[in-house]
């Protein structure tokens, strides 16, 4: 076992965690608390964390690509995605399972060198072709199940955060990356 910021973590999943060169993320219930607030006038809102965000663009700093594969359409996915620059933004995937194939293809990623987090059951396609799964601390008992890593951190709170400092530190870059999130 290794101690890490979040607790101890087997040094089995530090390994893992160093090969990782692609992280696929849902977006509702793992970006955000998965509710979504809907207007009068049908506006809808959702609240981002900006701790996530500063995660985001430190894995990028470091050569890790960071990709949003979500099943719902959402204007304001493509702003704060595209603020913290992510580059890869696939909205709208009821089978996320081709989407994050077709990217690794893309990228010249395997399987091995690539992480998932999710929240819920249409995440499950992700985890299938993802060797590091990750299930965030309030997520679907039956991801939960499948994933090798459940946060301690709840979605919407800073779960993504806590991966990304994961692999950060498995990569030996957790202090020494700094910058602003936005």
């Amino acid at each position: 076992m290794s101690e890490t910021p979040y607790g101890q973590i087997d040094k089995v999943l530090l390994i893992q965690l160093r090969q990782i060169k692609l992280l696929a993320c849902d977006v509702d219930g793992v970006f955000s608390d998965g509710r979504i607030y809907m207007g009068q006038d049908g506006e809808e809102l959702k609240a981002f964390h900006t701790r996530d965000g500063y995660g985001v663009k430190a894995l990028q700093k470091i050569g890790v690509q960071v990709a949003i594969i979500t099943g719902r359409k959402s204007n304001m996915v493509e702003r704060r995605m595209t603020a913290l620059g992510v580059q890869h933004i696939y909205q709208g995937c009821e089978d996320k399972q081709p989407v994050l194939r077709a990217l690794q293809k893309k990228l010249s990623v395997t399987m091995s060198e690539t992480a998932a987090i999710g929240d819920d059951m249409p995440d499950l396609g992700m985890f299938q072709v993802s060797q590091f799964n990750v299930c965030v601390q309030d997520g679907h008992p039956i991801l939960a199940a499948q994933a090798h890593y459940q946060t301690r951190t709840k979605g919407g709170f800073g779960a993504v955060r806590e991966l990304c400092d994961l692999i950060l530190l498995a990569h030996g870059q957790l202090e020494t990356i700094h910058g602003a999130s936005i």
